[in-house]
């Protein structure tokens, strides 16, 4: 398959469903690769059919692995050796850069000395939004607001001030404190967007950074219902939704005949990235991550059934009190009986040595990360120039500031 360069798909001339079409092809012709999780099957069917491809990642030494997986191209190209089509890798994830200079994103940014209660991350991730959208021309409505972190730094290039609806009353008393401490003109209501009856003010440019899920899906349909003038979207946590089975938003790509129909928890692929977590968390992630494949294969040799047994999220003091504290929460939680003798050592051994093989398969699965999230934010494209809106479509950053850098940047058409 010979793809077109990815810069002409997304400049509002032509519609986004045709690179939508490809991706979601691509996507269904390699779900064996992305589908299975490698922690709840220690070898997935594609290591069996591409034998040598998994021997290439097995081989990897751990500084190789970690550099290709924040080297997504790379890797692609090496797999490809293998899997020719992967070669498309680039060609399909490649989007424009929406963000201006450095000057305008620092003019954009709030000033530290005014940035009180916004962690350093998010504030320049507020800035780089906000310049991406420059020149503001309508008053904004700030969707799932927070303590409006992203209005303040949007009111003071907002003709009209911005309007904050955010559901947690606490947070909602906060932002409007901050806003009347530093003369922002900025008013956070305390409002459920998901109501049924909620009323949208009239010509407001709707803005919504890292809105969840369904919350940011709101917003696009019930926005483009109430013909608000503008909406720009960097959308986040796509899994967080009530279907069990995810349909796209837009006619044209439910209606395609071979539809991908991700799970919800296929939709969490989207969003497995720690480019921005500190060491610290990296480290506990991994000591637990090892905890629980060492678990696995304890319930499975005391079951006698080679299948994975999910366990729930555990209590944070558990990671203090040890891994044989661990596997006794675990093993109460699945009512198993752990014998007397249990070689905790042993087992955490195998849970070491599994961790080594799932990080080893999920770097390939990883490389289906950012098409999958294209895949849905191409969709929502469509939705809205079937909603009669022109549509850009880029990052507004670097993904090392955030690696939720998507931006959907729509106005409505006369």
């Amino acid at each position: 398959m010979t793809l077109p360069p990815a810069a002409s798909l997304h400049h509002g001339a032509e519609s986004f469903y045709p690179h939508w079409q490809r991706l979601n092809d691509w996507l269904v012709q390699h779900r064996e690769f992305w589908q299975p999780a490698p922690f709840m099957e220690p070898e997935p069917a594609w290591t069996r059919r591409y034998p040598e491809l998994a021997a290439t990642v097995s081989a990897l030494s751990d500084s190789d692995g970690e550099h290709l997986d924040e080297a997504p191209e790379q890797l692609a190209g090496l797999a490809s050796g293998w899997v020719p089509s992967l070669a498309d890798y680039a060609a399909l994830v490649q989007v424009p850069q929406l963000s201006p200079s450095e000057e305008n994103v620092a003019t954009a940014t709030l000033p530290e000395v005014r940035a009180t209660d916004m962690p350093g991350r998010k504030r320049l991730q507020a800035g780089a939004f906000a310049a991406s959208l420059a020149p503001l021309e309508h008053p904004a409505l700030d969707w799932c607001c927070g303590k409006g972190h992203l209005s303040r730094t949007l009111a003071p290039a907002c003709p009209g001030g911005v309007q904050g609806y955010e559901w947690n009353p606490e947070l909602v008393r906060d932002g409007n404190r901050l806003a009347r401490q530093f003369g922002d003109q900025v008013s956070i209501s305390c409002q459920d967007v998901m109501a049924p009856a909620l009323a949208f003010p009239k010509n407001r440019h709707g803005v919504a950074l890292h809105a969840c899920g369904d919350l940011h899906r709101q917003l696009l349909r019930r926005g483009s219902d109430a013909a608000l003038p503008r909406l720009s979207v960097s959308p986040c946590c796509y899994h967080l939704t009530n279907q069990e089975i995810y349909r796209p938003l837009s006619e044209r790509a439910a209606g395609h005949d071979n539809l991908l129909q991700p799970s919800r928890n296929d939709l969490r692929l989207a969003v497995q990235e720690t480019v921005t977590a500190p060491a610290r968390v990296r480290e506990q992630t991994r000591k637990t991550s090892q905890w629980r494949l060492a678990f696995d294969g304890l319930q499975r040799h005391l079951r006698g059934c080679d299948e994975y047994l999910p366990v729930p999220s555990h209590p944070a003091r558990l990671v203090n009190e040890g891994f044989p504290a661990f596997c006794r929460w675990a093993a109460d939680k699945k009512h198993l009986e752990l014998p007397g003798n249990t070689d905790f050592d042993a087992w955490l051994a195998v849970g070491a040595q599994r961790l080594a093989q799932v990080r080893r398969h999920e770097l390939v699965r990883h490389l289906f990360r950012r098409p999958l999230e294209l895949w849905l934010v191409l969709d929502y494209s469509v939705f809205l120039e079937e909603q009669g809106y022109r549509v850009r479509l880029g990052q507004f950053c670097d993904r090392a500031l955030t690696p939720r850098n998507l931006l959907i940047d729509a106005i409505r058409m006369p």
